[in-house]
């Protein structure tokens, strides 16, 4: 279905300066370099928040290999230890970085008064699953354990993510409730990848969904390189890497999740948020009209609306 006259007219430009490409081994070059020229543009644009940006290091250990981090802390002096909101960057677990989004997580910092961290983890098809997974799990523990050195309070962390980095949240979120480890206060879920399923066909998919900037094809290279050596589709899919393959979601932090009614994820979004709020979890939901994949990363009056209701979410989710 030719699904561009539902688009909202404001996100048309943004349509034709990025066009849609179905992602393969073969365009995964290009599609990196060019998400690393968008993360040295932002990166270079934080300048004019007042934040303050500085690159850290997890030390490596035995299992596990060093992970670079970015921090954004207001630069104004903070009276009490600030909430930390632990985040993990977009691009389809292949590609990215924490810089890709440098501005809004500048945007957190200074509206909620918090440090942000975002760990550069590992990505496929070099390191699939469970690679980046556990290196977000590493992350949170050592913002505990440093809580004293980074000026924070370990019991006032919140969780956000965008697209796979959405879904790597909210797999984290089952992750940690499972190993008893660090708690969060909330996830702020962005378009989030949750299904594998997908990949196989959906019974009643949307079928406005997944035209532009993330296809279905894109979708099933995403996941094969995720999974491997366990295909998509199969019985043998985590629930850490597929969070709607989650039997019990109870006991997880409060969802806010904001996706467009054009996205490929809006079927398996709303099928999470609904299950959720059946096993009693409090649940915030966005669905935006006429908005395709990444809508949000626009110079747009959607996405600033629709930024500013998740940085009100998460407020609320600090306490503020």
């Amino acid at each position: 279905m030719n699904t561009r006259p539902l688009v909202l007219p404001e996100l048309l430009p943004f349509l034709d300066e990025i066009p849609t490409v179905d992602l393969s081994p073969e365009s995964l070059p290009a599609f990196r370099e060019g998400l690393e020229q968008a993360s040295g543009q932002s990166f270079l644009q934080a300048e004019d928040y007042p934040v303050t940006l500085e690159r850290l290091t997890i030390p490596a250990t035995d299992n596990a290999p060093a992970i670079r981090l970015l921090t954004a802390r207001p630069r104004k002096d903070a009276t009490n230890s600030r909430p930390a909101l632990l985040h993990l960057h977009g691009g389809g677990y292949f590609a990215g970085q924490p810089e890709l989004t440098t501005t809004q997580l500048c945007q957190f910092a200074q509206e909620l008064d918090c440090v942000v961290i975002s760990p550069d983890y590992r990505l496929t098809p070099e390191h699939p699953f469970p690679a980046a997974i556990e290196d977000a799990y590493t992350t949170l523990c050592w913002i505990t354990r440093n809580a004293d050195t980074l000026g924070i309070d370990p019991a006032r962390i919140g969780l956000t993510g965008e697209s796979a980095g959405g879904g790597l949240a909210a797999g984290l979120a089952l992750l940690t409730r499972d190993r008893e480890g660090p708690t969060f206060l909330f996830q702020n879920l962005i378009y989030p990848v949750l299904d594998d399923r997908t990949t196989t066909g959906q019974p009643d998919a949307s079928p406005v969904g997944g035209e532009f900037l993330w296809t279905r094809a894109s979708n099933t290279f995403m996941w094969t390189a995720l999974l491997n050596p366990v295909v998509p589709g199969s019985a043998d899919v985590s629930p850490y890497a597929a969070p709607a393959r989650a039997t019990d979601l109870s006991d997880l932090p409060p969802v806010y999740l904001s996706v467009g009614a054009l996205d490929l994820f809006l079927d398996e979004n709303l099928a999470y948020a609904q299950r959720l709020i059946h096993q009693g979890i409090s649940v915030e939901l966005e669905i935006v009209p006429g908005a395709c994949h990444i809508f949000d990363q626009t110079d747009t009056p959607v996405a600033t609306r629709s930024i500013a209701r998740r940085i009100d979410a998460m407020k609320r989710g600090f306490g503020l």
